[in-house]
């Protein structure tokens, strides 16, 4: 068994986006290969409705995968199709854009005014950027949680770990997708297929990832005690990117530490990337574009 270094820790950058949305980008500006089949990463916690009620207004996806994440709060979606629905604090969307769509995402904080979430866009093969546009839409109570003897917690939410399957299925780029909780004091090993790219997002808590001989300390501050607790907005977020290797250990710190981890298969094919529509040449971004303003940009009715 080989342990996954520390490739680089990334400290997201305020990024502005929708109709004036304040958030987070842990990735998404740099050469798309590094994080391959992953594209780009936002962290959209904030507790400052001024900040994020304008939400995302309609707007197209083209040839990609987005994966929504909700903690906290609750996003009214709806798209050019007649689906609409809300995700709740637990609640996964993971939307295969395929050959187009145009969709909104609306915000809309708890009774304490907190919207916490994530957004992770996953690249699509070349032979699968036409397909036909797909939603799952899943609610806390059906993602599997696995409690390990030391009380680690992992919620999975996409993918097969220790033996349990998340409620996610048929993606192209095969992700593991993992909340996990791993309390005071403890270390914890976990499996990563050594074929995958993988990345770890920490958003409560404090620790330390370790490479054979050279730990890395990332932490957040601010954080509230016990399972569950979620970072406040003033938390020092930690974007961790492995290297090669077929396990990750992390060292949790005195208030435990809580962290994203993905990990997928490395699609290997030009990106040629323009917004929201990520192809494979500049000739069909070009494309994409000529639709859009023509009104053909929509292939698949519901």
């Amino acid at each position: 068994m080989s342990i996954r270094a520390v490739k680089k820790i990334l400290k997201p950058k305020p990024t502005l986006e929708g109709a004036g949305v304040k958030l987070q980008r842990g990735f998404g500006f740099g050469d798309p290969k590094e994080f391959d089949p992953f594209l780009l990463f936002d962290d959209f916690r904030n507790d400052n409705p001024d900040e994020y009620l304008a939400g995302f207004p309609w707007h197209p996806h083209r040839g990609i995968e987005t994966i929504t994440y909700v903690l906290a709060g609750q996003v009214d979606h709806g798209d050019s199709l007649g689906n609409s629905g809300t995700l709740s604090g637990g609640d996964v969307q993971w939307m295969t854009a395929g050959s187009g769509i145009i969709h909104q995402e609306m915000p809309k904080g708890d009774d304490q005014g907190r919207m916490h979430g994530f957004q992770l866009w996953a690249n699509l093969p070349s032979s699968l950027k036409m397909t036909t546009p797909r939603y799952q839409d899943v609610t806390g109570k059906d993602i599997p949680e696995v409690v390990d003897d030391d009380g680690t917690r992992v919620r999975v939410v996409c993918g097969n770990f220790w033996g349990t399957s998340g409620p996610v299925d048929g993606i192209a780029a095969d992700p593991i997708y993992l909340d996990v909780s791993v309390p005071p004091g403890k270390r914890k090993t976990l499996p990563v297929e050594t074929s995958r790219h993988a990345f770890a997002y920490v958003f409560a808590g404090s620790g330390t990832f370790r490479n054979a001989s050279d730990p890395r300390a990332v932490k957040t501050d601010g954080v509230s005690s016990g399972v569950g607790s979620i970072a406040e907005e003033m938390g020092n977020r930690s974007l961790v990117l492995f290297d090669r290797g077929d396990e990750v250990t992390v060292q949790a710190g005195e208030q435990g530490i809580r962290f994203l981890l993905v990990s997928g298969k490395p699609i290997e094919e030009p990106v040629a990337w323009y917004g929201p529509i990520v192809m494979n040449t500049e000739d069909e971004l070009r494309q994409a574009v000529a639709e859009m303003r023509a009104g053909t940009f929509i292939k698949h009715g519901k």
